[in-house]
């Protein structure tokens, strides 16, 4: 382990999801040894890289919740540290769109509700606006509730430009680092067990997702359980991208949100999530009969998405704990912060849900020190609606391995994937390269591209392990 095991941590932040490496950030603002312990061999490997990558306003989280509140502060914070970081958004707007009588007559119920959360800017349309708004829309919609605000963002870039910017100033990395148990040390520093050694923490984040009461349990806290909530999702080539304006939601039920159709900012098209709470909390799987469920809403939805292709069908998993809020929790008496129960919406309220977890360790007793600046950061872009290398003659002039295309279906090239292979967090694997360069990701799912990129890794790559 690197530091020796005599050596403490004052903040361990464990767990290197969105949430986690947003609070790992946060903290690296401060005077302070930090680390960020990770079980997998890259970060945003769990529900952070299979997600709807929509920027929500929180218009209709339950209001007065503190899930409420942090999506809200989170979007206006992710909005601006997208643009300053090089982060792809897409401000197209949401319509929630009714299907029969009931459903209409719950959009002013639902504009209420938008209201009460802060966002005022919300407005029912009726059924020849919304075809006009959205000509490819399915026969039978009565109208909906148009909602200004809702983005695309890339869920990729945003986890990955959080952990660069805590590693550039000064946060240590741990990857392949599962915690297996915490010896009880009452008024000492906490004691790790894990797979790559001892860690010692003065104070301790639990920022685990899925398996957020897994950990709890080790400090022998038990104030809720996980159910993984599994959701599936379709993804439709490039041609379907002219098909949908905006992000079209459903009117929500029991299970969440429901089935939206939604564009990307990498210029494709999503059908999905689905919703089945699971006791299987690795079952990231997709079934046949969870597609075919989806594509039967589709064909309602937007009946020409099913004449288009279908690139690549995923599933993620949501941690659901009985309760319609996040479980954020200090715990004084244990130097101890519990951040569960981060549903959907945990990519929109990252940045504001670690300025509430610096606020719950200073109630721990921990004190920070002089704010200091972090260290600049700018992604590589992956949108489509943004300019890339490819389409870039100065930086083709600049370094022609920029206009080397050795992704056809993505318009990668030998640029990106270099730099992405020598960055500061450099992939582990190829799933790691497609996040960070869209490299793979197309028609073809790697098919023509991938013996290059193994080369490539093999040539430039550093791999993964301790920063």
């Amino acid at each position: 382990m690197p530091g020796g095991a005599g050596e403490t941590y004052d903040v361990v932040v464990v767990g290197a999801g969105v949430v986690g490496c947003a609070i790992a950030r946060a903290l690296a603002r401060y005077p302070l040894r930090v680390a960020l312990v990770e079980a997998a061999d890259d970060v945003g490997e769990g529900s952070s890289k299979a997600n709807t990558a929509i920027l929500h306003t929180g218009f209709d989280a339950s209001p007065g919740t503190l899930e409420a509140g942090l999506v809200r502060a989170g979007h206006r914070l992710l909005t601006g540290y997208a643009a300053e970081a090089g982060i792809p958004v897409e401000p197209v707007g949401a319509l929630l769109v009714a299907w029969d009588e009931t459903q209409r007559a719950a959009l002013p119920g639902l504009a209420a509700k938008a209201a009460r959360n802060g966002h005022h800017a919300t407005r029912i349309i009726d059924a020849a606006e919304l075809r006009r708004r959205e000509p490819h829309l399915g026969p039978g919609a009565l109208g909906a509730l148009a909602v200004p605000g809702e983005s695309l963002v890339c869920p990729w870039s945003t986890t990955l430009a959080y952990a660069t910017q805590a590693v550039r100033s000064g946060v240590r990395l741990l990857l392949g680092c599962r915690v297996t148990g915490i010896a009880p040390r009452p008024g000492a520093p906490h004691r790790l067990t894990t797979t790559r050694g001892p860690l010692t923490a003065r104070f301790l984040v639990n920022a685990c997702g899925l398996h957020a009461d897994r950990f709890d349990a080790l400090l022998g806290v038990r104030d809720f359980a996980v159910t993984p909530r599994r959701g599936q999702l379709l993804v439709y080539d490039k041609p379907a991208r002219s098909l949908v304006r905006h992000i079209l939601l459903p009117v929500p039920g029991p299970l969440g949100k429901g089935v939206l159709v939604a564009p990307t900012v990498y210029g494709n098209v999503l059908l999905g999530p689905t919703a089945e709470d699971l006791d299987d909390r690795a079952a990231t799987g997709t079934t046949a009969d969870g597609l075919a469920g989806l594509r039967e809403r589709g064909a309602r939805i937007v009946p020409a998405l099913l004449d288009e292709e279908v690139t690549a069908a995923y599933a993620g998993l949501r941690a659901a704990t009985g309760r319609e809020d996040y479980r954020c929790a200090a715990r004084p008496d244990r130097r101890y912060v519990t951040v569960g129960g981060i549903r959907s919406t945990g990519l929109s309220a990252s940045l504001a849900l670690a300025e509430h977890v610096l606020g719950l360790l200073a109630e721990c007793g921990l004190r920070t020190g002089p704010e200091r600046p972090l260290a600049p950061v700018r992604m590589p872009n992956l949108g489509e609606a943004f300019p890339r290398p490819y389409r870039d003659a100065a930086a083709i002039a600049r370094d022609p391995a920029f206009g080397t295309v050795v992704c056809p279906c993505e318009h990668v090239t030998l640029g990106e994937v270099r730099a992405a292979l020598a960055s500061d967090l450099p992939p582990a694997g190829l799933g790691g390269l497609r996040r960070r360069t869209r490299a793979g990701a197309g028609r073809c799912q790697g098919g023509h591209c991938r013996p290059a990129l193994r080369a490539l890794s093999e040539e430039y790559g550093k791999g993964a392990g301790t920063r």
